[in-house]
C-alpha cells in the first residue's frame, strides 16, 4: 500500500522539508518520514498540497502529460467581466508559450480561514473571487494567467487535485490515507 498526504499548506511555508534561509518548510507541519510533495504550491499560495511515498503514484499527480485537473479559488484585485475572462477559457498566450484553455467562473466569496498576513485591503478598489481550474501546472501559473487579462491575484488557495480534496482541513492540518 501506498501513504498519500493530504495537507493544508498555509501561506508563507515552502513545498519542501529543508531550507537553508530557515525559512517554514512541511518538516515543520508533517513528522511523517519518507514522503515527498507531488507538485509544487508557492510559497505565497496556500491549501492542498499532496505528499505521497510512492514514486509512480507522485508522477501520475505531478506530471503535466497526465492533464490532472487542479481546483484554485483565486481572489483578484478588480472586478473581471465574462469578457474579460474569455481569454483565459480560450487559452492565453504567457511568456513560456500558449496555456490550456482554463474553466474559470466567478463564485461567492469562499468561507476561508484568516490568512496571515491579511491581504492588504483597498476601499476603492474592489477584489472578486474566481473558481479556476486547470489540467497543467507551471511554475506560478494561475498568478500570470490573472495579471495577464489585467487582474492581479491577492490570494491563491487550492481546494483539489483530481480526486482529492482539501475539505475541512484547516492550515497546517494533514490526514494520511492508503491508496
Amino acid at each position: 500500500m501506498s501513504r498519500l498526504i493530504l495537507f493544508n499548506k498555509p501561506y508563507g511555508v515552502l513545498s519542501q522539508f529543508t531550507d537553508a534561509n530557515g525559512r517554514p518548510t512541511l518538516k515543520d507541519y508533517i513528522p511523517a518520514e519518507g514522503v515527498y510533495p507531488a507538485g509544487r504550491l508557492d510559497r505565497d499560495s496556500e491549501g492542498l498540497l499532496l505528499l505521497t511515498d510512492d514514486g509512480r503514484l507522485q508522477q501520475r499527480i505531478a506530471h503535466p502529460r497526465n492533464k490532472l485537473e487542479k481546483t484554485y479559488w483565486v481572489q483578484v484585485e478588480g472586478a473581471p467581466s465574462d469578457a474579460d475572462l474569455a481569454p483565459l477559457h480560450r487559452g492565453i498566450t504567457l511568456k513560456d508559450g500558449p496555456t490550456r484553455p482554463a474553466k474559470v467562473k466567478i463564485i461567492e466569496p469562499p468561507d476561508l480561514w484568516p490568512r496571515n498576513p491579511p491581504v492588504r485591503y483597498r476601499k476603492r478598489v474592489p477584489d472578486t473571487w474566481l473558481e479556476i481550474r486547470i489540467s497543467e501546472g507551471r511554475n506560478r501559473q494561475v498568478r500570470r494567467m490573472t495579471a495577464a487579462i489585467g487582474f492581479p491575484t491577492l490570494r491563491l488557495v487550492r481546494v483539489k487535485i483530481g480526486r482529492w480534496r482539501l475539505g475541512k482541513l484547516q492550515p497546517g492540518e494533514w490526514l494520511e490515507m492508503e491508496v
